[in-house]
């Protein structure tokens, strides 16, 4: 899919907000009051009610969009809605980097979701095993009939597998479990999936000689994948002229690998990639807490807990490597309702829920650059907290340009916190009071 306008944005942080939603609208053709759903939370209270349970109103996060995004030649803006600070930033930066190596490029599978059919008091798995797998095409057949309607646009059951997890005289008796396999096309799928498992759990029971357990999609969806890679030239790396490029490569590489070799460095180094990767579900209004499951799940597969994204030298580039599972749609679910969730859909502009996946696995690989980047160089704190400094100045009261003013001289201080910055403001507003100046209008 081309693009009329480059994610390459210099200075866009330094405009105003209505000056950043008008080249944000540019870039996805949309005009300038097509994000006026933005200024309400995406969504009327009417809609919210009509969502959950026992509404009371709406919960409003921060919507930004992280630029720079270079995805298989395709520029993209990436929407991303988040509460903590710097991650926008960071990604962006990072990709900005990535950007210089030729962009991200991602292989994804096709989207096939598994359903689990838990069938128990099996008197022989093995043989009930081989029994449904016999009758495996008029299995597929009957599932068909159930999603007629995704059996039309391409997708459907496409296979059926059989594992056996406990023998009769374990405590769990006979037991084994079918995985329908369903390509879901542009949904999410679990209502598909979900649809299919129960209507095929009393065919499959009977053929297999017992009886119903569960019948639910796995949110660990290792059928469903994208692998992300990309290159970041040494002088994409260099830090404030500081700290030499391959210098910083190679510390990166030697964080990959400490998360590789310890489970507690593994958790964190995860948690930076997905804060990226959730920011765009969450603004896309997809089922961000699915994806995190089978996320952390798949990092375990092996016995032990791993990193999702490995870094690693190549020459005089820093290579990186995702490949993770993720289920998300862009048709269904609650955007059929959430207008901020169908602005975001078209803001980035991607025209599947494979290219959606590309994009937000791109989005999580940028933000683990970008947090062991920090690690390697200055530390993480710097850049978070000159982030952080905005808040804690909002937090003591600053309204206006004041925001600003406090936030610079609490980053300057390296002072962050709220006492100090009510301290400052109050010296600020008694100058204001001696000059008879309206600060927060002329600064």
């Amino acid at each position: 899919m081309s693009r009329r306008t480059s994610s390459r944005i210099p200075g866009f942080y330094k405009l105003d907000l209505e000056s950043r939603r008008r080249r944000v609208a540019a870039h996805g053709n949309l005009r300038p009051d097509e994000l006026t759903p933005l200024d309400t939370g995406g969504i009327c209270v009417e809609r919210a009610d009509g969502m959950i349970e026992n509404v009371i109103g709406r919960f409003a996060l921060p919507m930004g969009v992280a630029l720079n995004f270079l995805v298989d030649d395709t520029d993209y803006l990436v929407p991303m809605v988040i509460e903590e600070p710097s991650v926008v930033a960071a990604a962006s930066n990072a990709a900005r980097m990535v950007r210089a190596g030729g962009g991200f490029r991602t292989d994804a599978t096709a989207p096939v979701m598994i359903g689990q059919v838990q069938l128990t008091d099996i008197a022989s798995p093995d043989a009930a095993a081989g029994a449904v797998l016999e009758r495996k095409q008029e299995l597929l057949a009957d599932a068909a009939a159930l999603v007629p309607r995704l059996v039309a646009r391409g997708g459907g059951p496409k296979d059926i597998e059989v594992r056996v997890l406990s023998r009769p005289g374990q405590p769990d008796g006979g037991v084994i479990v079918v995985h329908l396999l369903i390509d879901c096309c542009d949904a999410m799928g679990a209502n598909l999936v979900n649809t299919v498992a129960e209507g095929l759990a009393p065919a499959l029971a009977e053929i297999a000689g017992g009886r119903v357990g569960l019948r639910i999609l796995s949110n660990l969806c290792d059928q469903r994948r994208v692998r992300v890679t990309c290159r970041v030239p040494d002088a994409a790396l260099v830090c404030n002229q500081q700290v030499d490029g391959a210098a910083v490569r190679e510390s990166i590489v030697a964080a990959s690998r400490f998360a590789e070799l310890d489970p507690y460095r593994a958790a964190t180094h995860n948690k930076g990639l997905m804060n990226g990767l959730d920011a765009v579900l969450l603004a896309t209004a997809n089922d961000w807490r699915g994806v995190e499951a089978g996320a952390h799940a798949y990092a375990a597969r092996s016995g032990q807990y791993k990193p999702l994204a490995v870094w690693r030298s190549d020459g005089n580039e820093l290579v990186g490597d995702l490949d993770l599972p993720i289920a998300v749609g862009t048709v269904g679910g609650a955007l059929q309702v959430h207008d901020g969730a169908r602005l975001a859909l078209a803001l980035l502009a991607a025209d599947s829920a494979t290219a959606l996946a590309s994009v937000a696995a791109s989005a999580g690989l940028a933000s683990n650059l970008a947090a062991l980047r920090a690690l390697a160089t200055v530390g993480i704190q710097q850049g978070h907290m000159s982030l952080h400094a905005r808040i804690v100045a909002q937090a003591a009261g600053a309204t206006g340009n004041l925001i600003e003013v406090v936030a610079s001289e609490l980053s300057a201080l390296g002072d962050v916190k709220p006492e100090r910055a009510r301290e400052i403001l109050a010296r600020l507003r008694a100058s204001r009071v001696a000059t008879g100046l309206a600060l927060e209008e002329s600064l």
